[in-house]
């Protein structure tokens, strides 16, 4: 166990790099995808690190600018007509993440099935591979960070990968699969014996190796030399003044304007959806299997969006890609998320020119890692064992993100497992025994609603004159109505048809039905007069 955060320090600073070195592209990427300047994604960055990191209860979650978002990121600068007044969106939309963590709206999060939260992870891993493997190559149609199956100009993520194939930078693929090699080398045992492993990470000595390499090409090998655009591009502030005019205020006069509240809105919801689905993923891939407080995660989640929004940076969630690197390059608790935001902060000050020699295909080949970490094939065998109800949900989720993006996804997977529960409560709402002596016991399940009316009346329906029949619903905790009155009507035929019936257990949930019943019967004699004096129809 560590003793408290800085007891961590081991490793969450080798961690923390790593994520670091994630983050920076993602950042700018996602920023360009949502038609935001260049230095938003990177502001947001760094206040998901070292704001919410601070704040927030989550042990490995990191925070940041999400790809989820950058859609509604577009269309709403494009509404509100400026940069500065999406920007006031964004720090109303934290107070109201603020509000919903005051109100226990955290708890909507341990609604999503675990074959749902396995199906996201599967599916942002395949996706993260999919879309970095153009990188890898040379190929940057699509920003970095964009995990939506359409893309920019028409073109997809099956369209780009047969595009790669046209574009394929020499120096770009070396770089990646040097890269590869070192990560699948650092990876093993012999190497993680070694104590010099444990500070120093496969990728930082993969994005070292990088650079050098490509400094090596553009003196030796001009023509493997990696272009300009598929490095890493952080804008370079001139000075002190330079680097404060990359900061932006919201627009506050336009505090009246409803749009701003439509747009707040939309991103307090699916900013806090997003979280929420994180925050789950995240604890199931913690080694330590702990619990984030879910509460405080959207005030955390909050605090960040005002702060961001104050000083002009994107909307901040949890972020799956860079918690799962964060977890798989061995950080340990929250220190790590606060180091990276801290490191990015420090590197866009002190270093951008070097940052800004960083190849995407060595970045690439980091993610690609995490991808498949994510999606291992021996998860889908292992959903499969686990039999329908879980492997349905599970692959129409994975399904769903590839085809789609992200919230789609999640939401086909969510109504397959509402479909799937529905379905075995349809199957299951009664234990049938049938002795040859003509007594059958009926055992009503726990929760029995009116989708099994059906099934319990064709049951009572076959059964024939003369059985002895025991209704047992000692172990039911809800029965609707529509089943009481199955059963109500099945006593009275019963006594016609000389069936014996005895039924256990359900007086109690007769008396909490009698109001049901009391008004049932009101109705019904009212209706009757009005019967008696209608006109007979000719």
């Amino acid at each position: 166990m560590q003793s408290g955060p800085f007891g961590a320090l081991r490793s969450d600073l080798p961690a923390s790099v790593v994520v670091f070195l994630v983050a920076t592209p993602l950042c700018l990427g996602i920023a360009l995808a949502s038609g935001a300047p260049l230095f938003s994604g990177i502001i947001a960055g760094i206040i998901g690190g070292i704001v919410v990191g601070m704040a927030s209860g989550s042990p490995l979650g990191v925070s940041g600018p999400a790809a989820g978002l950058a859609v509604i990121v577009l269309n709403a600068i494009a509404t509100l007509g400026s940069w500065e007044t999406f920007l006031l969106s964004v720090v109303v939309a934290g107070v109201l993440q603020l509000a919903l963590g005051y109100a226990r709206a955290g708890v909507i999060g341990y609604y999503f099935p675990s074959s749902v939260i396995k199906g996201m992870l599967t599916g942002i891993g395949l996706t993260i591979i999919l879309k970095q493997l153009p990188h890898a190559v040379g190929y940057d149609a699509d920003p970095e960070g964009n995990l939506s199956f359409a893309q920019a100009g028409g073109e997809n993520t099956v369209s780009a990968l047969g595009h790669m194939l046209n574009a394929i930078q020499p120096g770009a693929l070396v770089v990646a699969l040097v890269a590869l090699t070192i990560l699948v080398v650092w990876d093993q045992p012999f190497v993680k014996r070694m104590k010099a492993s444990l500070w120093i990470q496969g990728p930082l000595v993969a994005v070292g190796l990088g650079i050098v390499l490509n400094e090596v090409f553009r003196a030796m090998a001009p023509s493997l030399a990696i272009e300009a655009s598929h490095l890493v591009q952080i804008p370079v502030a001139d000075g002190l003044a330079g680097f404060a005019s990359l900061f932006t205020m919201p627009d506050f006069s336009q505090i009246t304007n409803g749009a701003v509240y439509t747009t707040a809105v939309t991103l307090a919801v699916v900013a806090s959806l997003e979280t929420l689905l994180c925050v789950e993923a995240t604890d199931k891939l913690d080694p330590l299997k702990r619990v984030t407080p879910t509460d405080r995660e959207l005030k955390a989640q909050g605090l960040g969006n005002i702060v961001s929004g104050l000083i002009g940076g994107l909307p901040i969630t949890q972020v799956i890609v860079r918690s799962s690197a964060n977890i798989q390059s061995g950080g340990r608790t929250k220190l790590s998320a606060i180091l990276h935001g801290v490191l990015l902060l420090v590197a866009v000050v002190s270093i951008p020119t070097l940052l800004n020699r960083i190849p995407l295909s060595v970045l690439a080949a980091i993610l690609l890692t995490v991808g498949y970490k994510l999606a291992k094939p021996a998860l889908f065998l292992s959903m499969y064992r686990l039999g329908p109800y879980q492997f349905v949900p599970f692959i129409i989720t994975v399904a769903g993100i590839l085809a789609t993006d992200l919230l789609v996804g999640i939401s086909l997977g969510m109504a397959a497992a509402v479909f799937a529960l529905l379905l075995t409560n349809y199957n299951n709402p009664f234990f049938l025994d049938q002795d040859p002596g003509a007594n059958v016991r009926l055992v009503l399940s726990e929760d029995v609603s009116f989708l099994n009316r059906a099934a319990i009346m064709r049951t009572l329906a076959a059964i024939k004159p003369g059985t002895s029949v025991v209704i047992d619903a000692t172990r039911s905790m809800h029965i609707d109505l529509d089943v009481f009155e199955i059963l109500k009507d099945f006593e009275q035929r019963a006594a016609r048809t000389g069936i014996d019936v005895t039924i256990h257990g359900l007086s109690e949930l007769r008396r909490r039905n009698d109001a049901m019943y009391r008004v049932q019967d009101v109705i019904a004699r009212a209706a009757e007069p009005a019967a008696a004096t209608s006109p007979a129809v000719a």
